[in-house]
C-alpha cells in the first residue's frame, strides 16, 4: 500500500484529522466530494477556522505527504481507512446513512485483506456492526481477523483540535478479536490515551457525551422562560442556585445548538425506552428564538417595521460555523414579523454588515452569539450611541455583564457602569 491512512470526508472533523496525521510523519491520502474545498487545500487556504491548522496546513504542504483526491476507491491505497463523513438525522427521528452506504458502495471493490475502516463521525447504536456486517455479507471478509473495523469517535470542541487530539482519551471500539488493535496502532501516534472498548459502547459514549451537554444547556433555558413568567431574574437566580453550594452548578441560557448537539439525541430517541423524553429538551433549545421574539413584542409592541440588529450567526463563540446555528431560526423568525432585520457576525465567513451599520438606529439589539468580540461594556456603549437610549437590548448570554436578558440601552449601561 503506497499510504499510510487515508481520510474520506475533509470537513471540519477529517481535514484536522488529516493534517495532524501527515505532521505526524504518516503518509495520508485526503478524500472529498467537494472541489472548493480540494481547491482551497491544494492551495494551501484553509476552508474554515480552527486554531492553528492554518500554519499546520503550511507545514504539511511544505512536506509533502498530504495527497488530494475527490475519488473515494484511491483511499484504499492506504491501509487505515478513516470515515469522517456527515450523518445527519431525518425528520423522522432515525439516522440518515446515505453518506456512509455511498461510500463502503465506492470502496467495496477495491477492499482487501488488512484494511482497518475506522468510523470517526457520530453514529447510531449498532452502525459498527451494520458496516461489518455489511463488508462480510458483500465481500466475504472476516471481520476481526482478515480485516478491521472500528468506531473511534472525535470528541473534540470546536477551536481545540490541536490541543485536544493529544489529550483527549481516544475511544475504541473494534468489531471481533483484533479490530480495536489493529486500530489503536493508526492513533497510537498521539499522546492521547487509548481506551479499548466494544464498538456499541463506543457509539453510546459519543452519543451521550453530546446529549449531557444539550440537556445540560436546556435546564438554564428553561429556567430563563420560568423567570420571564414570573417577573424574575434567571441571572440572580442561578447565583442563588449555585453561590457556596456544593450540589449547584446550573449553566448560564443562551442559544444551544450545532450539528452535534442538535442531533446526537435523535440517535438515542430512535430506539429509546423513554420516547419524548429528549425531544423535550430539544424542545427547550429550540424554543429560545421564539422566546427572545415574544420577550421584545412586549416590551416593544409589534415588530412589522422596527429595526432589529442580531449579533452573531455561528452556533458558537469565536467559531465561523454556521451549521445548524439557532441565530438563523432567530432572524427567520423576525422576518415573519415584518421586522428590519441587520445582521453583524465578526467571525463567520458569510458576508454580513458591520457592527456600526447593523447597530445603527436599531429599535431592539439581540446578542445571538457569544463573541469575545462582544464581551464588556464597550460595545453597550456603542450600541447606546448608535441606537439610542431606548434600544432594546437582549442579551440571553449576559455579554454584557448587566445580568439581564431584556433592558433598555439606557438601563443596561448604567447597570454596567455601576458594575465597573
Amino acid at each position: 500500500m503506497s499510504a499510510d491512512v487515508s481520510v474520506i470526508g475533509l470537513g471540519r472533523v477529517g481535514l484536522p484529522l488529516a493534517l495532524c496525521f501527515a505532521d505526524r510523519g504518516l503518509t495520508v491520502v485526503g478524500v472529498d466530494k467537494d472541489p472548493d474545498r480540494l481547491a482551497a487545500v491544494g492551495a494551501g487556504r484553509m476552508p474554515f477556522e480552527e486554531t492553528g491548522t492554518q500554519e499546520l496546513l503550511e507545514r504539511v504542504q511544505a512536506s509533502g505527504r498530504l495527497k488530494l483526491t475527490d475519488a473515494v476507491p484511491e483511499a484504499a491505497q492506504a491501509q487505515h481507512i478513516v470515515m469522517t463523513l456527515g450523518t445527519p438525522s431525518f425528520s423522522h427521528i432515525e439516522i440518515d446513512m446515505r453518506d456512509i452506504r455511498s461510500a463502503l458502495d465506492d470502496l467495496l471493490p477495491v477492499l482487501r485483506p488488512g484494511h482497518a475502516l475506522v468510523l470517526r463521525s457520530t453514529i447510531a447504536p449498532g452502525t459498527t456492526d451494520f458496516v461489518a456486517g455489511y463488508l462480510a455479507k458483500q465481500r466475504g471478509f472476516d471481520v476481526g481477523a482478515d480485516m478491521f473495523v472500528a468506531h473511534a469517535p472525535e470528541r473534540i470542541a470546536a477551536g481545540r483540535f490541536l490541543e485536544e487530539i493529544d489529550t483527549l482519551p481516544c475511544i475504541v471500539g473494534g468489531v471481533g478479536e483484533r479490530s480495536g488493535e489493529e486500530v489503536a496502532k493508526l492513533f497510537s501516534v498521539f499522546r492521547a490515551p487509548i481506551v479499548q472498548t466494544t464498538p456499541v459502547q463506543a457509539e453510546l459514549a459519543k452519543i451521550w457525551t453530546n446529549i449531557i451537554r444539550y440537556t445540560h444547556f436546556a435546564l438554564p433555558n428553561l429556567l430563563m422562560m420560568d423567570c420571564e413568567q414570573h417577573g424574575a431574574n434567571v441571572f440572580e437566580v442561578i447565583d442563588l442556585i449555585n453561590r457556596d453550594y456544593p450540589r449547584g452548578g446550573i449553566a448560564d441560557p443562551g442559544l444551544t445548538a450545532g450539528t452535534c448537539l442538535r442531533k446526537d439525541f435523535a440517535f438515542s430517541e430512535e430506539r429509546s425506552a423513554a420516547p419524548g423524553m429528549l425531544l423535550a429538551v430539544s424542545r427547550v433549545n429550540e424554543s429560545v428564538p421564539l422566546f427572545l421574539v415574544e420577550g421584545a413584542k412586549r416590551r416593544l409592541g409589534e415588530l412589522s417595521g422596527r429595526k432589529v440588529a442580531v449579533l452573531g450567526l455561528a452556533f458558537k463563540r469565536d467559531t465561523d460555523d454556521e451549521r445548524d446555528s439557532l441565530s438563523h431560526k432567530l432572524i427567520r423568525l423576525l422576518e415573519r414579523e415584518l421586522a428590519d432585520v441587520a445582521i453583524h457576525d465578526p467571525v463567520v465567513r458569510t458576508p454580513t454588515q458591520t457592527f456600526e451599520d447593523a447597530v445603527r438606529d436599531a429599535d431592539a439589539v439581540v446578542v445571538a452569539t457569544n463573541h469575545s468580540a462582544f464581551d464588556g461594556p464597550a460595545r453597550l456603549r456603542e450600541i447606546q450611541d448608535l441606537a439610542g437610549d431606548g434600544c432594546l437590548v437582549i442579551d440571553p448570554w449576559n455579554t454584557f455583564g448587566s445580568s439581564q436578558v431584556f433592558a433598555y440601552a439606557a438601563e443596561v449601561s448604567a447597570l454596567v457602569t455601576v458594575d465597573d
